[in-house]
């Protein structure tokens, strides 16, 4: 059996396209998991045509998603960090005050799409940011940073139903700390910046955690857990997530760049981190 999902925007997903879509998959009764919201209704066999579907609906602000209705409730939160549950790159915020700003941006931005090898793009973007004092970290943390909407309720949740959440960025130790804490992860993994005499060196801790490491740590901690990756559901938007995304039993590509995107299944480009709680089938009342 598989269960497909809709999400929109609150207030934008409209009863008469579930109930076309479910009459022309001859799928069984819908059920609305928040109203005009979030809606799903189970399927017998994957339909062929679900990407041509998708494509379809994507101009209307709803996002689609089928998979099996079994063990699609998780136990394991694994989640990138920077465009992901936070709205910001953070290198791209420390950038902007040391005055480097638009070269940074650049250069995330092409590594988040592939086009890069992201550690030699993250090496090369943190030497831009040598002599930039210490406490212009916090600064960025207080005035910057933003919570992806969404996050905490996910959160929240899934941990008061005895879930795991990790934290695992390609970013810095100094946010993913701020952002795990606040947002109540059990644990964070990110790299290092090297700070002497008060001011950033411009060198990254080694070994640097990338694409490998996302994976490494999906399989650790799950291993560590008594779970299997098939048990995770993970969550980010760039090329260095795509092994984790690939692994997880479940992989959302969220708000992604579109190469990223392309390679996953579950793919959320207009509702907010609440739909990872949608896909396990959590209905807006249950939610933390």
């Amino acid at each position: 059996m598989y269960i497909a999902t809709l999400i929109a925007r609150p207030g934008q997903l409209d009863a008469a396209l579930v109930e076309s879509l479910r009459n022309a998959w001859g799928g069984g009764d819908a059920l609305w998991l928040a109203p005009d919201e979030a809606a799903e209704f189970p399927l017998a066999v994957m339909p062929a045509n679900r990407w041509d579907v998708w494509a379809d609906i994507q101009p209307l602000g709803v996002d689609l998603m089928v998979q099996p209705v079994e063990g699609r409730r998780k136990r394991l939160l694994i989640a990138d960090m920077d465009s992901t549950m936070i709205q910001q790159e953070c290198i791209d915020e420390l950038a902007d005050v040391a005055g480097v700003g638009a070269r940074v941006k650049e250069i995330t931005a092409r590594a988040m799409n592939g086009e890069l090898d992201f550690e030699g793009a993250l090496i090369e973007r943190v030497g831009l940011l040598k002599g930039l004092p210490e406490g212009m970290i916090a600064d960025v943390l207080e005035t910057r940073i933003t919570l992806m909407p969404g996050g905490p309720e996910l959160l929240a949740t899934m941990r008061r139903d005895g879930a795991y959440a990790a934290l695992v960025s390609g970013g810095f130790t100094a946010f993913t700390a701020a952002v795990a804490g606040q947002l109540g992860f059990d644990e964070n993994r990110a790299n290092t910046l090297i700070i002497e005499g008060g001011a950033l060196t411009g060198e990254v801790g080694r070994p640097i955690l990338g694409r490998d490491a996302k994976v490494q740590a999906l399989t650790e901690i799950s291993a560590r857990l008594g779970l299997t990756p098939a048990d995770a559901i993970a969550v980010g938007d760039g090329a260095n997530d795509l092994g984790m995304l690939g692994l997880a039993g479940t992989g959302v590509a969220l708000h992604a760049k579109p190469s990223v995107a392309a390679e996953c299944d579950v793919r959320v480009n207009h509702g907010d981190l609440t739909a990872l709680l949608f896909l396990q089938g959590y209905a807006r009342s249950d939610f933390a």
